[in-house]
């Protein structure tokens, strides 16, 4: 007959127990999330150092309601005169407001970014932050040296 010490399963039956005690559902992690208001897009993400850094974001809201209807889908609908405050790498680069089909330009030099001497590689991440039928929203896109 084989003998089981109480010493060998002691370790085992610990790890079990603080298994189980982490398996706990905590409510406090829990995050909401919440659609964005408007979809962005973003033109131009890679310049050379010598030229100026020139984005441009659209805009849109989506129309949902005929989502179930293949012939319709969603419709996006350009978002006029909508501010968006643009930031560079920490540095403000100032409000912009949409155009009327939705559309901001940022137009900037690679020294205004941040970047003195631009070389091959840097990149600048960019946050396009506004507010739409009261809800906030940030957009993150970045630009690159060729």
């Amino acid at each position: 007959m084989k003998v089981i010490h109480t010493r060998n399963i002691l370790p085992a039956l610990l790890a079990l127990c603080i298994f189980l005690m982490s398996c706990e559902k905590e409510d406090a992690m829990v995050v909401d999330r919440v659609e964005a208001p408007v979809l962005i897009t973003i033109t131009g993400v890679s310049f050379e150092a010598s030229e100026p850094v020139n984005v441009t974001a659209t805009v849109y809201e989506l129309d949902k309601s005929g989502i179930l209807d293949h012939t319709v889908g969603i419709d996006s609908i350009p978002v006029a005169n909508l501010s968006l405050k643009i930031v560079a790498n920490g540095i403000a680069m100032g409000e912009y407001t949409t155009d009327a089909v939705g559309k901001v330009n940022l137009t900037k030099s690679w020294g205004e970014l941040g970047f003195a001497s631009p070389e091959k590689g840097n990149a600048a991440q960019l946050e396009w932050s506004g507010s739409y039928k009261g809800q906030a929203f940030t957009k993150l896109s970045r630009v690159q040296v060729k």
